[in-house]
């Protein structure tokens, strides 16, 4: 959850300098869990993240980690010369810190893989080092764009770019794992918007929106409650967009987001402008794709080929 450049820190969430000693950590740990137990009116969400706050940082091991991998270098090192001396371990790289490939594997694997088009996150990746670097200063020498205290630090409408970024990698290293009955398409031209992926399969046809919020999210009246624009109503207005260019009709749209930010790992909210419509868990994604979305109606071998083509000769990439 610490991971998207959007959340807060766990020292952030527990109200305490990344440099507390130990005693100070574990006393706004505790302030914090009373604070926000539901039993006393408390926000459940919060009470959640204040438990996985400290499991991050509440023994020394944890904490020199975490410190390490989010760029809290004074604490870092504080809390390895607490330890005893041990060869000073590599240090860990942020979750962002390189484009995660759509076909990622620690050994050779030879399954059947969706087929793939486009570059997942590719735009916004650029808009980020583009804006990081006229936020630095034109001129500065950057040495790591990705750096976790730069990242900290940026506006937040830069670290939008780069969560937005990481968060359709993941969508797109889940859909290549469907396997070969299924074709994706990745950062698609749609005109006024971009339309983040295109599914395919044998459940559909399905328009993908990758999101991260940094934070809990709830779902009212089929929108994203206390964000503004409209994410769901511009996902379907550049579905609709692609639709019309391509000459083929989405059967649904699917909203992703991280598994800690959503009430529900599947929330079918019903039509969104005449297309039927869910907000799902990352980690619930596959599921929903082989299954289908409630309203949207399955497509046979020829069909999948018809539309396949058609698609293939109007996407556009952004």
């Amino acid at each position: 959850m610490f991971d998207s450049p959007l959340s807060a820190s766990a020292y952030d969430l527990l109200g305490v300098d990344p440099t507390a000693d130990t005693e100070t950590l574990r006393k706004a740990y505790r302030l914090k869990l009373r604070q926000s137990h539901p039993d006393v009116g408390g926000d459940a969400a919060v009470f959640v993240q204040v438990q996985r706050a400290w499991e991050s940082v509440g023994t020394v091991e944890a904490r020199a980690s975490y410190d390490r991998r989010h760029g809290f270098g004074e604490a870092a090192a504080s809390s390895s010369a607490k330890g005893a001396s041990a060869p000073e371990p590599e240090p860990e790289k942020p979750a962002w810190s390189t484009p995660a490939p759509p076909r990622p594997s620690a050994r050779p694997d030879t399954r059947p893989r969706a087929r793939s088009h486009g570059q997942p996150g590719g735009w916004r990746r650029e808009k980020y080092l583009e804006l990081i670097r006229e936020w630095v200063g034109r001129g500065v020498e950057i040495p790591d764009p990705y750096a976790p205290h730069l990242v900290r630090s940026a506006p937040h409408e830069v670290r939008r770019l780069l969560a937005d970024a990481l968060a359709e990698e993941a969508t797109a290293v889940i859909v290549s794992e469907l396997g070969m009955g299924y074709t994706a398409w990745h950062d698609i031209d749609a005109g006024r918007a971009k339309l983040d992926h295109i599914v395919l399969g044998p459940s559909g046809l399905y328009g993908i929106l990758s999101e991260d919020f940094g934070r809990p999210v709830r779902i009212k009246r089929g929108e994203v409650a206390d964000v503004d624009g409209g994410p769901i109503a511009t996902h379907v207005a550049a579905l609709r967009a692609v639709g019309r260019a391509a000459r083929v009709k989405f059967g649904g749209a699917i909203v992703v987001l991280p598994d800690d930010d959503v009430e529900h790992a599947i929330q079918e909210i019903g039509k969104v402008r005449g297309i039927p419509t869910a907000v799902v868990a990352r980690s619930a994604l596959s599921t929903v794709l082989r299954r289908g979305v409630t309203g949207t109606r399955p497509l046979g071998g020829t069909e999948v080929f018809e539309v396949r083509t058609r698609l293939q000769a109007a996407v556009r990439f952004a």
